[in-house]
């Protein structure tokens, strides 16, 4: 099973650079969107469901901002739609697919970057779901959370820790946070898992600077965090930076259920 997570940062605008194509190659049978900015109804869905897609949504109050989506191949036993929680579901910010085998979930984290009132916002984000996430591998054992977290959670996850120090999505408390969500979930990194030290892989680079792309000067805040009971079933992650629709990057993860 392979699982791709994509913060597009506008589905429409992705759609336009050519994102069903990469689609088609890639294979993909779960692929979670974060930052949507649209609803289904706003899509040309045709070239996806042309390779197979269905597509389940979950859509902020607010036009044109944050939203999640899941484009699955695989028929789905349970759809879950939103947290629970009011603010964050009026943000259109979880949604879950069981697929029995696994549950895969595609979240996108505040972030903190527009000022105080918004940093706030994403710490009380990071209480909520440290235990949300605890509640659903009690129901679902084997499951990802893929999605931005808007968090570097290590000096190698970022081209200059030391500038950044004082920057939302590289605080001391939100390394901190990581750090305790991934040992305490408990959760896999998956990335690390496969490549603990490499360093210069990155999901996310600034537009302000056209050139940080092209320098790889980027930041690693999209995530596939997987339950420990799915370590045997993890086959291979991996960052494609190729992939050009956004100022992110998607992520792979491959499952083996043989």
């Amino acid at each position: 099973m392979k699982i791709l997570t994509y913060n597009v940062n506008g589905i429409r605008a992705a759609a336009k650079k050519g994102l069903a194509e990469f689609l088609a190659q890639n294979q993909a049978d779960v692929v979670c969107f974060q930052e949507t900015k649209a609803g289904q109804k706003d899509l040309d869905f045709g070239p996806f469901a042309d390779l197979g897609f269905e597509s389940y949504w979950f859509s902020a109050e607010k036009k044109g901002y944050s939203g999640v989506a899941i484009f699955t191949k695989r028929k789905p036993i349970e759809v879950v739609i939103g947290s629970g929680h009011s603010s964050f579901d009026f943000e259109g910010r979880h949604i879950l697919l069981d697929f029995g085998d696994v549950a895969v979930q595609s979240l996108y984290a505040p972030s903190g970057t527009s000022g105080d009132v918004r940093q706030t916002i994403k710490y009380e984000w990071m209480e909520f779901f440290f235990q949300y996430q605890k509640d659903l591998q009690a129901k679902y054992p084997k499951i990802v959370f893929c999605g931005d977290y808007n968090i570097c959670n290590h000096p190698i996850d970022i081209h200059n820790p030391k500038g950044n120090i004082k920057n939302s999505g590289f605080l001391p408390e939100e390394q901190a946070w990581m750090t305790r969500l991934i040992s305490e979930g408990p959760l896999t990194d998956t990335f690390r898992h496969f490549y603990p030290n490499a360093p210069h892989h990155y999901t996310w680079w600034s537009q302000r600077f056209p050139s940080v792309r092209e320098k790889n000067l980027g930041w690693r805040i999209d995530y596939m965090l997987s339950s420990h009971a799915l370590l045997p079933n993890l086959k291979s992650a991996k960052i494609l930076p190729d992939a050009k629709h956004s100022d992110h990057c998607p992520m792979e993860l491959i499952l083996d259920f043989s």
